[in-house]
């Protein structure tokens, strides 16, 4: 499966809660269906965006870590 990020955000070097408040801003202005990557340092960030897309019904795509750097690739939700 091929994934289009539609945008990426980067929030290294931040905690909680600046990662969830920007992808939050972020993904009031993307279309359903749209993806958007987020690079995170915070490890809270692990548990904050499994909380938030649970809540939100906006799904992680996918969830990676390398070199201290997590990414996040979360799905708009409303379409899939």
């Amino acid at each position: 499966m091929t994934i289009t990020i539609t945008r990426t955000l980067d929030v290294k070097g931040f905690a909680c809660p600046i990662p969830i408040v920007r992808t939050a801003q972020a993904m009031k202005q993307l279309a359903p269906g749209d993806v958007v990557e987020v690079l995170a340092t915070d490890p809270g960030s692990v548990k904050d965006f499994a909380a938030w897309s649970k809540t939100t019904g906006n799904p992680i795509l996918e969830q990676t870590q390398e070199g201290g750097v997590l990414r996040f690739l979360l799905q708009k939700g409303g379409r899939r």
